[in-house]
């Protein structure tokens, strides 16, 4: 078929990572991964910097979360410091949000840009240093990351309304595997599956993660494990929050970087692109979940899932003709959900990650997928014809972002995404009950474990009334560690210091 000139195709990616204390380490800041993750992308592209007219990076956890402080210092304008790095003056310089959703949901908006007229060089990208920052911070030759380029920035703020909660926060729901263990906890219930089946399914799930960690050059932690090292509680491998052990949950201390290009075709074609390079967007999808309290069922994504068929829909194609894909892996249940929404099976031929997942390859902050979706590209080029899937989580389950890649020319389609979205909003939702008194139905919880041996219990619940509620459950946590404390009838009692289980 013949290309209209302004079809976004993806031409060029590129990755970088180091390992603290392996031959070459460098001290990289995540300017400079980003930079080197760019510099490679062009040099896959074969063009150069300067033909580039718009950056957008993807912010590192330190820059996009407001209580964060960088502990090395950081750029106040991270993709113009990038863009200075490759000598690039672009027109356009943006600042995602936050969340593992990013680097696919730019991919997704800057195709449609270039679509419109409004840009034809592209480049995104996005690093974590997170492994060397901890590493250094105490240290007494410690690097200052410190930059102030100038120039314009886009800065888009940190995305975390209907995400984070305060309320939520002060009964015990601050860190974020607890929070998506209230998402595999409800989820085994559904399915009505004992926790010892339960661990064993997340152990099944991840084996064969780290089969593929093993052989990337760019994973964090490239060891092969069985699904039984995975679920045993060790002293190396302690219970985070159950259902999930260390071993499970996405790896944030890495150092590693990731950029694309993306152009249009008659960009391409100009600047002397090779046809064999060119990747096309053929499906996508961006959908924004319920906050917690709001979803209906606590172990299902209605955004995740309909993100995932609709990218395959608009591309006109089903799941079995994928050859290549990467589910968002922070935790299971993200996996679980988007791979039986798709009707795959957990030990698929084809596997369910490109990369080696965040547990093991590593989960860089906001920009994982950005490793993806250049995992994605390389097998694509290897096979040309075939189909590849990239699904990208962000929050708690609350942003997603999905794409479908292929070597096979497509006319660039907007998506649907909108009218799904109005659909899924005018579900109705269910009150919360702020201050919670009264006899009312476990429907979820998690279990803390922190590091000096404590436990934390809280649930969320629905009271007889209909609203739903969080509370603290310490007084119960031998409910919530035996049996099936999902649907037992609990008393709830506020307090100054929020509701409480009694």
């Amino acid at each position: 078929m013949t290309i209209p000139s302004r079809t976004p195709v993806l031409v060029g990616v590129g990755e970088v990572s180091e390992r603290l204390g392996e031959p070459g380490y460098r001290r990289r800041s995540p300017v400079d991964l980003a930079a080197d993750a760019a510099r490679e992308a062009l040099r896959d592209a074969g063009i150069d910097a300067s033909t580039v007219d718009t950056v957008a990076g993807v912010p590192q956890f330190e820059i996009s979360l407001p209580w964060a402080t960088p502990l090395l210092g950081a750029s106040d304008n991270f993709p113009r410091s990038v863009a200075g790095r490759l000598g690039a003056d672009p027109r356009r310089a943006v600042l995602e949000t936050g969340g593992g959703q990013a680097p696919q949901r730019l991919v997704n908006e800057f195709a449609a840009t270039i679509a419109a007229g409004d840009a034809d060089v592209v480049l995104l990208f996005g690093s974590e240093a997170i492994s060397t920052i901890t590493a250094l911070a105490g240290s007494d030759d410690r690097p200052d990351f410190t930059e102030s380029p100038g120039g314009s920035l886009e800065a888009r703020g940190s995305g975390l309304d209907g995400i984070v909660s305060m309320h939520h926060v002060a009964h015990g729901l601050s860190d974020t595997p607890s929070q998506y263990s209230l998402i595999d906890n409800a989820r085994r219930a559904r399915l009505k599956m004992s926790r010892a089946e339960y661990a064993s399914a997340i152990g099944r799930l991840f084996e064969p993660f780290t089969a593929v960690a093993a052989a990337n050059p760019h994973a964090a932690a490239p060891v092969i494990r069985d699904a039984a090292e995975l679920m045993t509680p060790t002293s190396a491998n302690r219970p985070i929050a159950d259902p999930y052990t260390r071993l499970v949950v996405a790896r944030e201390k890495v150092n590693q970087g990731a950029a694309v290009v993306l152009m249009s075709a008659e960009a391409a074609r100009r600047h002397g692109v090779r046809e064999e390079q060119w990747i096309y967007l053929a499906g996508h999808a961006d959908l924004d979940e319920r906050t917690m309290v709001e979803r209906a069922d606590y172990g299902n994504s209605p955004a995740a899932v309909r993100a995932a068929q609709h990218a395959l829909e608009i591309a006109g194609i089903t799941s079995a003709e994928l050859s290549t894909i990467d589910l968002y892996s922070c935790f299971a249940a993200p996996v679980f959900i988007v791979a039986e929404a798709l009707g795959l099976a957990t030990d698929d031929p084809r596997g369910l990650t490109a990369t080696g997942g965040l547990p093991f390859f590593g989960g860089p902050g906001n920009n994982y997928s950005m490793h993806a979706i250049a995992s994605v590209v390389r097998q694509l080029r290897a096979a040309p014809g075939t189909y590849g899937f990239v699904g990208a989580n962000g929050g708690i389950m609350s942003k997603h972002s999905t794409g479908t890649y292929t070597t096979i020319p497509y006319e660039f389609k907007p998506s649907d995404s909108e009218r799904i979205q109005a659909d899924l909003d005018a579900v109705p939702a269910p009150e919360e009950a702020i201050t919670a008194d009264g006899q009312g139905v476990v429907e979820t919880y998690a279990v803390k474990h922190l590091r000096a041996g404590e436990r934390e219990g809280i649930v969320l619940g629905r009271l007889d009334d209909g609203r739903r509620f969080v509370a603290r459950a310490n007084a119960v946590l031998d409910l919530l560690t035996d049996g099936e404390p999902v649907g037992e009838r609990v008393t709830v009692r506020s307090s100054p210091d929020g509701n409480v289980i009694a």
